[in-house]
């Protein structure tokens, strides 16, 4: 019997990065950087006003104050998204408007607030005044902000293998970087196999249930960032899995459920090997004991367990780092916190992931409650649960008190 780690060890040995493609910066979001990202130029690139002011030589007004202010004549108006025509001239001061450059020979930016000119007056083109009474003294370097502030030219901005979020956007179209090296996203075929399977827009009928791992599959993989691929349920019959599978040549992997583990029927076996292989593990975990893995055409293919708990807990632990390594995501380990268990529980000897609920104690402790049956076929201990209790191998009782790790659904608990 392999243990988890084991399992994962050789489970990833079969998966490396997929090729990178590029992309529209507006198509990024979410998706795994392939290369790593230089600042071409420094952001901002100018010098610029942080606001709405004058431009002024600190020195010109270092005895300005209230009762005593200085007035300056206002030699020019710069507002954003123009470019000072000459340096500012000493003794005098130029409108200036936030983002707006700063002019040569400026040290420092005078905000409206502290000038008898009303701030309701800075807007695009309004009258410029002939001077201005500055009533405060500022230092040199007030209200501007430097080139390169924010990212100096050369400097490394996102690393390769990063997922971008929002500011990643934000950043590289500041940098004027439209297309952007992204990884391939994997393409994950899933497959429902069994007799009893009806899609869920169908009634029920005796002896029939509906499918929920297949459509539940596929939003895991969106989850992560994957493209799923149904392909819809399969009768136990070896051509019609078959035919199915073929379906799924050009995908990165495969995955069934149902139909593997000892004393199935082997129609997916037999389906499999016809193109590839198949090894039918035992895993020392609950839930989801029985793993299948393969290949089908050189695809890798996954076989999970039926029962949906089984099947998702198994895609959690088992086929998530692949796809993150097949993204190109170096850390796949999922978020963990440390929680106290509030109630005694049970456990088999296995790795367990029990469902469980977690709440936030006065003190900051996280206090783990069961979810209630931990039945692999009951899915509303998933839907009931904000993580999985890891109780390791061997642990096969576990006292109330006891502080093991969760893997959270929630990264916000």
């Amino acid at each position: 019997m392999y243990s988890v780690d084991e399992a994962l060890e050789r489970i990833l040995s079969h998966f490396a990065q997929l090729p990178t493609e590029t992309v529209r910066l507006e198509e990024v979001f979410g998706r795994v950087l392939a290369q790593p990202i230089y600042a071409a130029h420094d952001r901002p690139p100018f010098p610029n006003s942080s606001l709405d002011g004058y431009a002024v030589r600190a020195a010109d007004i270092a005895a300005a104050h209230a009762e005593v202010p200085v007035r300056l004549p206002i030699s020019g108006d710069i507002p954003a998204g123009s470019f000072p025509q000459a340096p500012l001239p000493a003794g005098t001061a130029m409108r200036i408007m936030t983002g707006a450059p700063i002019p040569e020979g400026a040290d420092a930016i005078v905000p409206v607030e502290q000038t008898d000119d009303a701030p309701n007056r800075f807007a695009l083109n309004s009258p410029l005044p002939e001077s201005v009474l500055i009533r405060a003294a500022v230092p040199a370097g007030n209200g501007i902000r430097p080139a390169g502030e924010d990212v100096k030219a050369g400097a490394l901005v996102l690393g390769a293998g990063r997922r971008l979020r929002a500011p990643d956007i934000g950043i590289l179209a500041g940098l004027g970087i439209a297309q952007v090296p992204v990884v391939r996203r994997p393409v994950v075929a899933i497959l429902s196999t069994g007799d009893e399977l009806l899609p869920p827009h169908m009634p029920l009928a005796k002896g029939k249930i509906h499918d929920m791992n297949g459509v539940a599959l596929c939003a895991c993989v969106k989850e992560i960032g994957g493209i799923a691929r149904f392909l819809g349920i399969a009768p136990d019959s070896v051509e019609a899995v078959y035919s199915r599978l073929e379906a799924a040549a050009d995908c990165d992997i495969i995955l069934s459920t149902a139909g593997v583990s000892v004393g199935a029927l082997d129609v997916v076996k037999e389906a499999i090997t016809r193109r590839g292989t198949l090894s039918l593990w035992r895993v020392n975990i609950r839930p989801g004991k029985p793993l299948a893995f393969g290949d089908f055409g050189g695809v890798p293919f996954f076989g999970l367990p039926g029962n949906p708990v089984s099947a998702l807990v198994t895609f959690d632990v088992f086929v998530r780092p692949a796809m993150l390594k097949l993204m190109g995501i170096t850390h796949t380990d999922v978020p963990q916190a440390i929680a106290e268990v509030a109630e005694a529980m049970h456990s088999d000897g296995r790795r367990t992931y029990a469902r469980v609920k977690l709440q936030r104690a006065a003190d900051g402790r996280l206090i783990a409650f069961s979810t209630g049956t931990q039945s692999s076929g009951a899915i509303s201990s998933l839907v009931n649960a904000d993580g999985l209790l890891i109780i390791p191998e061997g642990m096969t009782e576990v006292p109330i008190g006891t502080r093991l790790p969760v893997r959270l659904f929630d990264q916000g608990l």
